[in-house]
Parts: C-alpha cells; sequence; structure tokens
C-alpha cells in the first residue's frame, strides 16, 4: 500500500544493448506496469562560486511503493503523459510503524 497520493501510473524501463558500432544503447523492456505513482517537476534557482549568475533547475521526484523493483539507472515512463525519466537516486525512509515509500530522484529525458 502506497503512502503518499498517487498522481499518474508509470512503467519501470530496464536495460541495455550494443549497437552494430559497439555504442551501448537503452532497451525499452519493461520491467514493471501500471505502477501507481507519486510525480512531481520541480525548480530551483542555483548559482555557483565559479559563476554568481543565477540559473534554474529543474527536476523531478517521485514516491512508488515499498518493494517496487527499482533501481539507480532505470527509466520510468510516466503513462498519463508519456515523458521519460532518469532514476538518479533512489531512497527510502526508517519507519518502525510502517513501510515507507520509495523516493525515487529523477532526471527528465528527451
Amino acid at each position: 500500500m502506497m503512502q503518499a497520493i498517487a498522481t499518474t501510473r508509470v512503467s519501470i524501463i530496464r536495460g541495455t544493448t550494443t549497437d552494430a558500432y559497439g555504442d551501448e544503447q537503452d532497451t525499452d523492456t519493461p520491467v514493471c506496469t501500471g505502477v501507481p505513482a507519486s510525480l512531481t517537476e520541480q525548480s530551483r534557482r542555483v548559482t555557483s562560486r565559479d559563476d554568481p549568475t543565477p540559473r534554474i533547475v529543474r527536476y523531478a521526484v517521485a514516491r512508488v511503493p515499498a518493494g517496487t523493483d527499482v533501481t539507480d539507472q532505470d527509466r520510468l515512463l510516466d503513462e498519463r503523459t508519456g515523458a521519460t525519466y532518469i532514476v538518479d537516486a533512489t531512497s527510502s525512509m526508517a519507519n518502525p510503524a510502517s513501510v515507507p515509500d520509495i523516493r525515487l530522484d529523477l532526471r527528465r529525458t528527451t
């Protein structure tokens, strides 16, 4: 059971292959489909010491039910919008009362 309120359903895509030139390419092999997810896109204004000019960085965060087979470098396909995201990191908070959702730090791809 998911604790966050699902806003969409996603497919988890995994796998790579090698093309005729020896370059690695992603495959669209689904591991799971129809997974409920709470997906939000946000933006943040960032600067650095080297370049004090502010930039706007967009990022996305998702939560999926505990026990979902998802790992770093998997891809998520938002079944509602068709957008694809790369999973940069997965994490879960400790909770003695219940099993918490898995948090996914995402980066949108084209």
